[in-house]
C-alpha cells in the first residue's frame, strides 16, 4: 500500500503519465494503445527504507493517451539490466519475458510488455518508442535506411527490422552507446525510439523526429503518391454513400463472421476514400500492413472490392462472395507455408478490413472497441504508405515475419488471458421505446451483458442521454425513431448497421397506453395504440428479419407484450386488443423465422409502475382509479393481487429479456414468459 502511495506522488512518475497522455493523445504520434513510454527513477524501499532504482514503463495493452499509474509496469533496475547476464540468445529471447517477473519491485503493477527490455536496457532515463505515420512511412520505405541518413544526418540511426524483444533493447542499446549524438532510432519496418535525459527532452526528441519526417515527406513527396485516379471510382456523395454502406453491412459482416461472429465498424474517412480511387491501391492493399500493431490488428491485408463506386448492390455482393472465398484459401496458404509443429492454432481466415471503391472501410472485430481500432490502423496503414511512396517505395516486412508477430506464441498466451466473453458479447441489439422504463431496462442488461445496444426512442435527446449513460459509442448508440413510420424505420436499421455491423437482437418494446371502457373508446384512441404496438412491432420485426436474414447469423426477436394479451381486464379494449395481435405475430414470426435460425418469443409483464413512461404518462391514474387505490399504491396493489405477492419491477422484465436472447434458450422459439409475480387468470394454456 505504503508503495502505491509513493507511486502516486513520485514526481518522476506524474511526469511520465503526463508525457505519455500527451503523446498519445495525438493520434499522428502513436495508434491507439500502441507505442510505449518509460522513466527511471528512485523510491525509497520499504523493506529497507534505502533508495532503489525502479523502471516504470506502459503495461502490457496499456493507451499512452489515457495511462495513468496503475497502467504500468514497475521493476527494479539492476535486476533488469542484470538479466543481460543470463540471456540466452536470440533463438530464445522470448524466455526474456516471464524473467521479467522476477524482476517487478513489490506487486509491480501491470504486466510488462515485450518492449520493457529496450527501456531498461537504454542507458537514458526517458525512453518513447512510437508509432506514428510519418516515421513508419521511413521506415517501410524501401531505401529508408538512406533517407534516415538524408532526414536525420547522425541525430537519428536506422536499425534494420527486427523483431520487439529482449535482443532488440540491446541492439538499440549499442547504437545509443556508440552513437552519443543520436536522440533516437527509425525502426526498419515498424517505428522509432527516442530518449532524453529529462521527460521533456525524450518527448522533444521524439516530436522533432515526427515532425522532421514530416515536413520532408510534404517537401519532397510526389502529388499523387498513390498514382492517377481511376475512372468510376470516386466517392459516392454522401447519402448514396451511405445508403450502400448499411445495404452492404449485413452481407460483408456474414462473410467477416464465417468462423467466428465479429462486431463491425464502418468508416468513410476522405483518407480511405482518397485511396481506394486512386491506381495503385489495389497493388498497395496486397502488400499488406508493417508495423506489428497494425496487422495484429487488421490482418496481414485487407480484402478490396474490385468493381467501380456505381456497381449495382447485386454485383458487389456476388463479387464480395466470390472475392471472400478467396481470401480464405489465401490465407489458409499463408498459414500453411510458415507454420511450423509449435505454431498457434489458425485463428480464422475471414478479413478484419473490407474495403468497397467509393463507399468506404468495414472493419471487424470481437467487440466495437477493437472493431473501430483495427479501422484506425488501417487508415495509419494508408497513410504510411502514402507517405513511403511520395518519396520512395513501400516496402514492408516479408511475409514470414508478419507470420512470426500474427502467431507469435507470446501474442497466443495475451489471447488465453483474456476474460471469457459474456453471453451476450458481438451481438447487435435495438430496443425501442429505449429512453425509459422497461426499454431503458432492456437496454442497460444486454449492455452489461457484453451487447452492443441501438437506443431507439421517439425522443432522440433522451435516447442519446441513455446511450451515453451505458457507455457511449462503443457501447450504445440513441437514434429517433416513430415506429409507425416506415421510413423512420429504416432509417433507425440503417443507423444499427452502420453503427455496429449488423443487427442480432431487436425487443419491440415501444408502446403507450389508454385506459377507457368501450363506449369512450374513440377510433383515434383505438388507432393510436395499435399503429405503435401492433403495427409498429410488424414494421421493426419486417425490417430487422431482413437484416438477419443476409446475415445468415440467426438473431432473436422478442416482443414486450403483456398479461393483458391473455387476461380480460376492465376498460382496456384498444390497449388489450392491440397486446394480443403483438402475442400472435410472436408465433406467427416464430413459424415463418425459424427456417433462418431466428428465435421469436415474447414476455407478458404485469404491474410494473416504477420507472414505467406508461404509467408515468395517465394510465397509472387510470389504472388506479379503476381499482379504486392512490395512485401512488397502485404498484402495492398489483403485487398484492398475485401469487407471490411482490411487485414487478422493469428490471425483473429485463431479467427476462436477457435469458430468452442467451444460448441458455438457444431452442426455445414461440414462447410467451410471464414476468407477472403469478397473475392466474393471465396462466397460459
Amino acid at each position: 500500500m505504503g508503495r502505491l502511495i509513493a507511486m502516486s506522488i513520485n514526481k518522476t512518475v506524474e511526469d511520465l503519465i503526463a508525457r505519455s497522455n500527451r503523446l498519445g493523445a495525438d493520434k499522428r504520434n502513436t495508434n491507439f494503445a500502441g507505442g510505449n513510454t518509460s522513466a527511471k527513477g528512485t523510491e525509497t524501499d520499504p523493506v529497507t527504507g534505502e533508495d532503489v532504482h525502479l523502471l516504470w514503463v506502459k503495461g502490457s495493452g496499456g493507451d499512452l493517451g489515457t495511462l495513468k499509474a496503475q497502467n504500468l509496469a514497475v521493476l527494479r533496475l539492476d535486476r533488469l539490466q542484470a538479466l543481460k547476464n543470463v540471456y540466452p540468445g536470440v533463438e530464445r529471447e522470448d524466455e526474456m519475458v516471464a524473467a521479467f517477473d522476477y524482476c517487478l519491485h513489490g506487486k509491480g503493477g501491470a504486466a510488462p510488455s515485450i518492449d520493457t527490455a529496450m527501456h531498461g536496457l537504454v542507458d537514458a532515463a526517458h525512453v518513447d518508442h512510437l508509432h506514428p505515420d510519418s516515421g513508419i512511412a521511413i521506415a517501410t520505405a524501401a531505401d529508408g535506411e538512406a533517407l534516415t541518413a538524408k532526414i536525420f544526418g547522425d541525430k537519428v540511426v536506422w536499425v534494420p527490422w527486427r523483431r520487439p524483444g529482449f535482443q532488440l533493447g540491446l541492439d538499440i542499446a549499442a547504437i545509443k552507446d556508440a552513437n552519443p549524438q543520436a536522440v533516437g532510432t527509425i525502426l526498419g519496418g515498424h517505428g522509432i525510439t527516442a530518449w532524453g535525459a529529462t521527460s521533456e527532452e525524450a518527448e522533444a526528441n521524439s516530436l522533432w523526429i515526427i515532425e522532421q519526417a514530416e515536413q520532408y515527406i510534404a517537401r519532397n513527396g510526389k502529388a499523387e503518391p498513390f498514382g492517377p485516379k481511376l475512372p468510376g471510382y470516386a466517392p459516392l456523395a454522401e447519402a448514396e454513400r451511405r445508403a450502400k454502406a448499411a445495404a452492404l453491412a449485413p452481407v460483408i459482416r456474414a462473410l467477416a463472421s464465417a468462423d467466428k461472429p465479429q462486431v463491425g465498424h464502418f468508416s468513410d474517412d476522405p483518407a480511405v476514400l482518397e485511396f481506394l480511387e486512386a491506381a495503385e491501391h489495389p497493388r498497395l492493399g496486397a502488400l499488406g500492413t508493417s508495423c506489428p500493431d497494425h496487422f495484429l490488428r487488421t490482418k496481414v491485408k485487407p480484402l478490396i472490392l474490385n468493381l467501380p463506386a456505381d456497381a449495382s448492390i447485386e454485383d458487389s455482393v456476388a463479387r464480395l462472395k466470390e472475392l471472400h472465398a478467396a481470401y480464405r484459401e489465401d490465407y489458409q496458404a499463408y498459414y500453411d507455408r510458415h507454420a511450423d509443429a509449435d505454431s498457434p492454432a489458425l485463428r480464422g481466415a475471414d478479413p478484419a478490413i473490407v474495403l468497397v471503391p467509393g463507399v468506404g472501410m468495414f472493419s471487424y472485430g470481437a467487440n466495437k472497441q477493437t472493431a473501430r481500432v483495427a479501422g484506425e490502423f488501417y487508415l495509419n496503414a494508408i497513410n504510411v504508405m502514402r507517405g513511403a511512396e511520395a518519396i520512395s517505395t513501400y516496402a514492408p516486412i516479408d511475409e514470414a515475419e508478419k507470420f512470426r508477430i500474427e502467431y507469435w506464441a507470446l501474442e497466443e498466451a495475451k489471447l488465453a488471458r483474456m476474460p471469457k466473453p459474456k453471453s451476450h458479447a458481438t451481438r447487435i441489439a435495438l430496443v425501442t421505446g429505449a429512453a425509459s422504463g422497461i426499454g431503458k431496462a432492456i437496454a442497460t442488461r444486454l449492455a452489461a451483458e457484453g451487447a452492443c445496444v441501438v437506443i431507439a426512442d421517439l425522443n432522440l435527446e433522451n435516447a442519446q442521454a441513455v446511450a451515453a449513460e451505458l457507455g457511449g459509442p462503443d457501447v450504445a448508440v440513441g437514434v429517433q425513431a416513430d415506429v409507425t413510420n416506415e421510413a423512420q424505420v429504416a432509417a433507425a436499421i440503417d443507423e444499427a448497421v452502420l453503427a455496429f455491423g449488423g443487427l442480432d437482437l431487436v425487443v419491440n418494446n415501444a408502446g403507450l397506453s389508454i385506459s377507457k371502457p368501450l363506449l369512450e373508446t374513440t377510433e383515434k384512441d383505438w388507432d393510436l395504440q395499435h399503429n405503435v404496438m401492433a403495427k409498429g412491432s410488424f414494421l421493426v420485426a419486417k425490417a430487422a428479419a431482413k437484416v438477419m436474414i443476409e446475415q445468415g447469423l440467426g438473431g432473436d426477436i422478442i416482443y414486450i407484450s403483456s398479461k393483458n394479451s391473455v387476461f380480460a381486464g376492465p376498460n382496456n379494449i384498444a390497449y388489450s386488443a392491440t397486446k394480443a395481435d403483438q402475442a400472435h405475430q410472436v408465433r406467427l414470426l416464430a413459424a415463418e423465422l425459424g427456417e433462418y435460425g431466428i428465435r421469436v418469443n415474447g414476455i407478458n409483464p404485469d404491474g410494473v409502475v416504477r420507472g414505467s413512461g406508461i404509467f408515468a404518462g395517465g394510465w397509472g391514474a387510470k389504472r388506479a382509479a379503476v381499482y379504486g387505490v392512490d395512485e401512488e399504491k397502485l404498484g402495492e396493489y398489483y403485487a398484492q393481487r398475485t401469487l407471490l405477492k411482490r411487485e414487478v419491477l422493469p428490471e425483473h422484465v429485463a431479467n427476462a429479456a436477457a435469458v430468452l436472447t442467451s444460448n441458455e434458450l438457444s431452442h426455445t422459439t414461440g414462447l410467451h414468459i410471464p414476468v407477472d409475480a403469478g397473475v392466474a387468470a393471465a396462466f397460459l394454456r
